[in-house]
């Protein structure tokens, strides 16, 4: 057990604590850089300390060898963190207990209908997205196709969070916005009606996303929060999730993307040049460090 966490866990005047969560489905890219070299900074200026927590839920598409590799590369790059590091996939009986307690409050139902069934709903109608570009789920349209009485217990669905219930249980939320200085605070709203019923879970997977990081942060003891831009939007479940759970809410960071040629994001998916192509090609820790402007 990390020293942070027991300070967290015994009350003792916690130091701060920082988190890099990458997923071992492919290698890092100089985005990935920035962001563990940005958390190892900001640990610093704060006299914290620095976790690697290994987010690999998708059991399917994560691999033994990248996270290998990507403790290489972070090795590479200088960084060290406190051990035990957390594996989301040894730990799947802490989200299952986490969407218990959401069970109990009737706040999660199970979906069934397919990415086509829902276009074909809303394919008529002006229909709302939510922040990453997906449809709100239709709930009263496919209320016919999620009966369970009309599926095999072994067919695969969605837990969905009812967010109208959910909503009218907490109060108007925000969050803790960390200023690039370290000192300044901004709290943001929580847009969390732009969200509709967002998935927690999968039949096949225990947790999304979502779920499973408002976990693990708790439950290690993380104190702020440096992630990318991409995830600002994200935060306002999170701060729901806490807020539901019980659960202390970390200071936030969102920092700017480090963006490809074309100024588009760099990513595992568009095959983005990893950190370990760049290492072979001669290049140094200080270059990438000078690259991504740290």
């Amino acid at each position: 057990m990390h020293l942070c966490y027991i300070a967290y866990v015994t009350n003792q005047t916690p130091s701060p604590v920082l988190r890099f969560a990458p997923s071992p489905n492919g290698y890092l890219h100089l985005g990935h850089a920035y962001s563990a070299l940005l958390n190892a900074q900001v640990a610093r200026e704060l006299d914290g300390c620095l976790l690697l927590r290994i987010e690999d839920i998708d059991i399917t598409r994560c691999r033994p060898g990248y996270e290998t590799a990507l403790r290489e590369d972070l090795a590479w790059l200088g960084l060290e963190w406190e051990e035990p590091v957390r594996r989301q996939s040894e730990h799947f009986d802490d989200y299952t207990k986490a969407l218990g307690r959401l069970r109990a409050l009737d706040l999660l139902y199970r979906s069934y209908a397919s990415r086509k069934e829902i276009a074909a709903a809303v394919a008529s109608r002006d229909w709302p997205r939510d922040p990453d570009g997906a449809p709100l789920y239709p709930r009263e349209a496919l209320r016919a196709i999620d009966d369970p009485a009309i599926h095999a217990e072994d067919e695969p669905f969605s837990l969905r969070l009812d967010m109208g219930k959910a909503l009218a249980l907490v109060p108007p939320l925000s969050w803790q916005e960390l200023q690039p200085d370290l000192t300044g605070i901004e709290a943001v709203p929580a847009e969390l009606a732009r969200w509709g019923d967002v998935i927690l879970a999968r039949k096949e997977f225990p947790s999304s996303y979502h779920l499973a990081v408002v976990c693990d942060d708790a439950l290690q003891g993380v104190s702020h929060v440096v992630r990318g831009h991409d995830m600002f939007q994200a935060t306002a479940v999170h701060r729901l999730l806490q807020q539901l759970f019980g659960l202390p809410q970390p200071v936030y960071r969102h920092h700017a993307l480090v963006l490809g040629e074309e100024g588009e994001k760099l990513s595992k998916s568009l095959a983005s040049k990893s950190l370990r192509a760049l290492r072979a090609e001669g290049m140094t820790p200080a270059d990438v460090r000078k690259l991504v402007g740290m």
